[in-house]
């Protein structure tokens, strides 16, 4: 049994669960979300509380027991705070813009790179190099924000580039004269 799996996850007051077969359902007041959970597991709603239980004592649905406990809570955490990542444009003349349904990057190519917002995902840009992207789905989030980053990747010599707030750039070890 996974030691995370056993733990109960709260559910704050204004968060309704609803139990389906093979999926939890969490609706809250920043929107729905529908996990599914991998089979083998199941949930129960008991005095506020969701408990994840395995449908057999086997060794190898241990690692589908944690991983099913911490996606229907990162579902609860989504639907009653949000997800957030924040990322840096560094750079000269590198830049960020809002339009529409879209984000429009300056980032030293001889083009714009257009970025399509996905549906559930709101881009907010300060001072044109600051990029906030924020959601209910935590995996969405992550996703959006590492592809973001894909489009001009830090360089830990010239310091340039799309990077995590307070991502620390290492630089390769030189060779020793040894």
């Amino acid at each position: 049994m996974s030691r995370i799996g056993k733990k109960p996850i709260a559910v704050p007051k204004g968060v309704t669960v609803q139990v389906h077969p093979g999926a939890v359902e969490v609706k809250g007041p920043k929107g729905t979300l529908k996990q599914a959970v991998p089979p083998g597991v199941n949930f129960e709603l008991k005095d506020a509380e969701l408990v994840a239980t395995l449908v057999r004592d086997e060794p190898e649905l241990g690692k589908f027991h944690g991983l099913a406990r911490t996606l229907v809570a990162n579902a609860v955490a989504g639907v009653t705070a949000g997800f957030k990542k924040e990322l840096d444009i560094v750079g000269v003349g590198y830049r960020a813009e809002v339009k529409g349904k879209q984000v429009i990057f300056a980032l030293g190519y001889s083009h714009p790179v257009v970025f399509d917002i996905p549906a559930g995902i709101d881009i907010a840009i300060d001072k044109q190099t600051h990029v906030t992207v924020t959601g209910i789905d935590r995996q969405l989030v992550g996703q959006v924000a590492a592809n973001i980053r894909r489009m001009r990747k830090p360089d830990p010599y010239k310091q340039k580039g799309v990077r995590y707030t307070g991502e620390v750039l290492k630089k390769k070890v030189g060779k020793t004269g040894a």
